[in-house]
């Protein structure tokens, strides 16, 4: 499917402009970075990865696997990767104005490095529970109802410019790696399992999954 073709791609590119932002944030509380660059962060975290990208999410992918596919829009997958498009959001709002700014007392170094640590680990994490979960497991029961495609669409002029200027961010300033935070694939790796979301199996299965997989279990 040429829309999660597209979606996986520009993935690729957010998780290494996450780090990068990792970088400039390390930098600007030491007194060191552009300041305008903290702008162009702003815009292509809102623009690029927000109206383009978790845009076609929520109003294509998903909105097709509730509409089309007949799953939960309010619990489960949907519902908790929507949640986290909300909570990222807040996340990105809080650093307005601390990205620039003179960084004066230890308080508000501390308070912009405290929110790219849980705006980059929320964000790398969000990535691989639609990576790893929501993206092949949605394909999967989208063509169960025989839709094969879905329409994506190119960006505006403001989203390309955003993209463009992640893409020099991400040359500027080398990503940061994260050796703390905790990488994986499938539900038990998302940090909404257990918490807004019970897992695929519970949220989406329906009683013919869970009849042929006790089946397969009693005749191993």
């Amino acid at each position: 499917m040429r829309l999660i073709e597209d979606l996986r791609a520009e993935h690729e590119l957010i998780e290494r402009v996450v780090g990068s932002l990792r970088t400039f944030v390390t930098a600007r509380t030491a007194g060191q970075g552009d300041p305008a660059d903290g702008a162009r962060f702003l815009a292509f975290f809102r623009h690029f990865a927000g109206t383009f990208h978790h845009d076609k999410e929520e109003a294509v992918f998903f909105k097709a696997l509730a509409e089309q596919a007949e799953l939960p829009a309010h619990r489960g997958p949907i519902a908790a990767l929507t949640g986290d498009h909300q909570r990222m959001g807040a996340l990105l709002d809080g650093m307005e104005g601390l990205l620039d700014g003179p960084h004066e007392t230890p308080e508000a170094r501390q308070r912009l490095q405290n929110l790219a640590i849980d705006y980059s680990r929320s964000l790398w994490r969000h990535i691989d529970a639609e990576n790893s979960v929501i993206f092949p497991e949605g394909q999967e029961r989208l063509r169960r109802f025989h839709v094969r495609e879905l329409p994506s669409r190119p960006m505006t002029d403001l989203e390309r410019a955003a993209r463009d200027a992640g893409l020099a961010l991400a040359a500027a300033y080398p990503p940061q790696h994260d050796a703390e935070v905790h990488r994986g694939d499938g539900c038990v790796a998302c940090p909404s399992y257990g918490a807004t979301c019970d897992g695929l199996e519970r949220e989406w299965w329906t009683d013919l999954e869970w009849e042929d997989m006790w089946e397969r279990m009693s005749s191993d």
